[in-house]
C-alpha cells in the first residue's frame, strides 16, 4: 500500500472524539484573513468584528463611569429572561428558539437586574460591588434552575438553548451579522453625538448635575448601549464571556492614550481586531470555540498593551525608573567627586558611596559605563577614574543646588539644619533653572549669601 494511502486510512480510522487540530496551511490562513473561506466563515468573522467594535466603543464609557462590572451582572441576569421567553413562546405555540423572542426576554431581565442593583444601592447601605454580586448570583441561579426545568420537561425542543451561556458563533446567520453591524453603527454614531455629554457625566457628574445637565437621562443612554451590546453579543461569546468584550478593549486602549476621543477610537479598533483575529483563529482551528478564542485574543492584546505602551506600559515605566535612578546616582557620584578634590575618583570611594546609597551589585558597573559614555568620567588608572571638566561642572551645579535648597529650608521652612539633609538630597536633582533663579532671589532678599555659580 502506498504511503499516502496508508496515512489516509489511518486518519479515517481515528476516533471522532479526537481533540487534536491540524495546523492550517498558509493558503488557508490567507483565504480566511481575506474573507475567501466561505459564506458561513465570512459571516461569523464579520459579525464578531462588528460586535468587538460596538463593545469597545460602549465599554469606554462603562469603564470611565466605573461600571464595568455592571455588564457582568447584566449578562448573567439575561439567562432567566432567555429561559422564560422560551417557556412562554412554547406555551403559546410559537417557535421557542426564535432569536428575537429570546433576545427580548434577555433584555427584559437584564434591565430588571440593572434596576435591582440601582435600587439596592439607593435604598440600602450596601455599596455597588455588593449589589452587583447579589444580583449576579441570584439571577444566574434562577436561570440555571429554569434551564434545568426546560431540559427535563422539554428536552426535545430545548436542545442547544444552553449555548447562550458559552456562545455559539458558528450558528450566526447573515441576519445576525447585519444586526451586529447595525448595533456597531448606532454605537459609533451615539458616542460621536454625545461625546461631550458622556465625558462630562463620566468625569464629573456632580458638576453636570449642578450645571443643569440631565445626568439621569445621559446615564440611561449609556446603560442602554451597554444593554444592547450585551444582549446582541450573547450568541457570539455567551453571557459569561461577553463582559470581557466590554472591559478588555477599553482597558487595553487606556494604556495608549489620555485623550477621550482617541481612547474611544482605539477601543473600537482593538475590540474589532480582537473579534476579527479570534474568529479567524477559531475558523482555522475548528475544535476551538469562537467565544473563548475571541476573549483570549483580547487578553493577548491587553498583555501587549500593558507591556509595550510607550507611556503607560510596564516596560516604559520600568525604563523611566531606571533612567531616573541612573540620573540621581550619577549626580551623587559627580557631586562627591567635586566636593573631594575634583581630580580623580578612586574605586574605593565609589564602593563606599554604593554601600551608603544601597546600590545593588549590578548597578555600579552600569552607572560607570553610562558616565563614561556621556563624557563625565575617564579612565585614569586601574584603581581610579578621572573626572572630566564636564563632570566637574555638573557636580558643581548639583552641589550648589544642594546648598541653595538647604538654605531655603532653614530660612523659610524653619527646619533645623541637622534635619534638612535627607529632604535636600531628594530635591536637588529636580530643581529647574527657573526654580534655582527664584531661590537665589528669595535668599538674597533675606540677606543670605548665595553660593557663587
Amino acid at each position: 500500500m502506498p504511503e499516502r494511502f496508508f496515512h489516509l486510512a489511518l486518519a479515517q480510522s481515528q476516533s471522532i472524539t479526537s481533540v487534536y487540530d491540524e495546523l492550517p496551511s498558509a493558503a488557508e490562513i490567507i483565504k480566511t484573513l481575506t474573507f475567501r473561506a466561505g459564506f458561513n466563515t465570512n459571516t461569523v468573522i464579520a459579525g464578531t468584528t462588528m460586535l468587538g467594535l460596538a463593545a469597545g466603543v460602549v465599554g469606554v464609557f462603562a469603564l470611565l463611569r466605573k461600571r464595568s462590572l455592571m455588564a457582568d451582572a447584566l449578562s448573567h441576569a439575561t439567562l432567566p429572561g432567555i429561559c422564560l421567553a422560551f417557556i412562554a413562546a412554547t406555551k403559546l405555540g410559537m417557535e421557542g428558539k426564535s432569536l428575537p423572542v429570546l433576545l427580548l426576554g434577555a433584555t427584559m431581565t437584564g434591565v430588571l437586574g440593572v434596576l435591582c442593583i440601582q435600587a439596592i444601592v439607593r435604598y440600602t447601605r450596601l455599596h455597588q460591588d455588593a449589589a452587583i454580586g447579589i444580583v449576579l448570583s441570584v439571577f444566574f441561579g434562577a436561570g440555571v434552575v429554569l434551564l434545568s426545568y426546560i431540559q427535563n420537561d422539554q428536552a426535545s425542543s430545548a436542545a442547544g438553548l444552553n449555548t447562550f451561556i458559552y456562545g455559539q458563533a458558528a450558528a450566526m446567520s447573515a441576519r445576525d451579522t447585519a444586526l451586529m453591524a447595525g448595533v456597531a453603527l448606532a454605537s459609533v454614531v451615539v458616542a460621536a453625538l454625545f461625546l461631550k455629554e458622556f465625558s462630562l457625566v463620566c468625569f464629573n457628574d456632580s458638576f453636570a448635575r449642578v450645571d443643569g445637565w440631565p445626568v439621569s437621562l445621559i446615564d440611561l443612554v449609556m446603560m442602554a448601549l451597554v444593554v444592547v451590546v450585551t444582549v446582541v453579543g450573547l450568541q457570539a461569546v455567551g453571557l459569561i464571556l461577553v463582559v470581557a468584550m466590554l472591559v478588555i478593549p477599553p482597558v487595553s486602549a487606556r494604556f495608549w492614550t489620555d485623550r477621550l476621543w482617541l481612547l474611544v477610537l482605539l477601543a473600537g479598533v482593538l475590540g474589532a481586531l480582537s473579534g476579527y483575529a479570534g474568529s479567524v483563529v477559531s475558523s482555522l482551528l475548528p475544535r476551538k470555540p469562537a467565544g473563548s478564542v475571541i476573549v483570549l485574543t483580547s487578553g493577548a492584546v491587553f498583555l501587549i498593551s500593558m507591556l509595550a505602551a510607550p507611556k503607560r506600559g510596564v516596560l516604559a515605566s520600568a525604563l523611566r525608573r531606571v533612567r531616573l535612578q541612573l540620573q540621581i546616582a550619577s549626580e551623587h557620584l559627580l557631586e562627591a567627586a567635586y566636593e573631594s578634590d575634583g581630580k580623580g575618583l578612586p574605586r574605593s570611594e565609589i564602593q563606599n558611596l554604593a554601600e551608603l546609597r544601597a546600590w545593588p551589585g549590578w548597578f555600579t558597573p552600569i552607572l560607570i559605563w553610562v558616565l563614561t559614555r556621556r563624557g563625565y568620567l575617564g579612565r585614569a588608572s586601574a584603581d581610579e577614574y578621572a573626572v572630566t571638566t564636564k563632570g566637574i561642572a555638573r557636580g558643581a551645579r548639583v552641589s550648589r543646588n544642594h546648598k541653595l535648597w538647604e538654605q531655603y529650608l532653614v530660612s523659610y521652612a524653619d527646619v533645623a539644619p541637622s534635619h534638612v539633609d535627607w529632604s535636600v538630597d531628594q530635591v536637588e536633582h529636580v530643581l529647574t533653572p527657573e526654580l534655582v533663579a527664584e531661590l537665589e532671589v528669595l535668599l538674597s532678599r533675606r540677606g543670605i549669601e548665595v553660593p557663587a555659580p
